[in-house]
């Protein structure tokens, strides 16, 4: 029987790839990827919720982590039905899914740095917190550009948001779930690896330093599993006789 931790590793991993997948889906269907972040938060929290490695079922950390989880996926239902003209709302999505994604990332470390050999449920898992953040980058990027249309420009596209080159026109009436995000979540993931092909850059000071962030978490996240999984390859094969 599988642990639960690492049919966990699997559902994330899944779920993720389910998003991705969504935002490269032609017209209309790319609007998928709006409900797939939501399950991807719902995700986290039942997966990256469970007690971990010293930690009761009562642990105040713990229902402090899915307490802020909850409230991160109610600010994104709420920015995502909101129309365009009322953008302000995604303020508060940004700041709970910054916390809720790096305290995810943390627990998602902490949870494979309890493991004590490296198999391919670990790396599944290790696999599926890189994705996981390059979604929420994808995300934040988003909200930003949706909050502060012309934070990012794009070399293909010049004038106009990123997140509306598919409309071609802004509708103040529309919900923020109609916008496509595929080139903003592009972005992110190109940012995450710090490759940088610079067709779309970061304009504003919070878009530039966005940019930073994540380029940043994206090679501490590498540099931080990988050294944990190469200890723990080194650990196993010391006990080999």
């Amino acid at each position: 029987m599988a642990h639960p931790q690492h049919r966990f590793y699997r559902v994330l991993f899944v779920v993720c790839l389910l998003v991705m997948a969504s935002l490269a889906l032609p017209g209309r269907w790319n609007r998928l990827a709006s409900p797939g972040y939501l399950l991807l938060a719902l995700t986290m929290i039942v997966g990256l919720g469970r007690p971990q490695t010293s930690e009761s079922l009562a642990s105040p950390t713990r229902h402090l982590y899915r307490g802020l989880g909850v409230l991160t996926v109610a600010a994104g239902l709420l920015w995502s039905l909101t129309p365009v003209e009322s953008r302000d709302s995604g303020i508060p999505l940004i700041l709970l899914w910054s916390l809720f994604s790096v305290w995810s990332s943390l627990r998602l470390v902490r949870s494979l740095a309890a493991e004590q050999r490296v198999g391919q449920q670990v790396i599944t898992g290790a696999f599926a917190g890189y994705l996981m953040l390059g979604l929420t980058a994808g995300l934040l990027c988003s909200t930003l550009e949706t909050i502060q249309p012309g934070s990012f420009s794009d070399l293909q596209h010049s004038g106009g948001s990123l997140l509306l080159h598919r409309q071609g026109t802004m509708d103040q009436h529309q919900p923020v779930w109609t916008l496509s995000f595929i080139r903003l979540n592009y972005f992110a993931f190109v940012s995450l690896t710090t490759m940088g092909y610079g067709d779309v850059v970061p304009v504003t000071p919070q878009a530039q330093m966005l940019g930073v962030v994540i380029a940043t978490l994206g090679t501490f996240y590498v540099a931080v599993v990988m050294g944990l999984l190469i200890s723990r390859l080194i650990a196993a094969e010391s006990r080999r006789p």
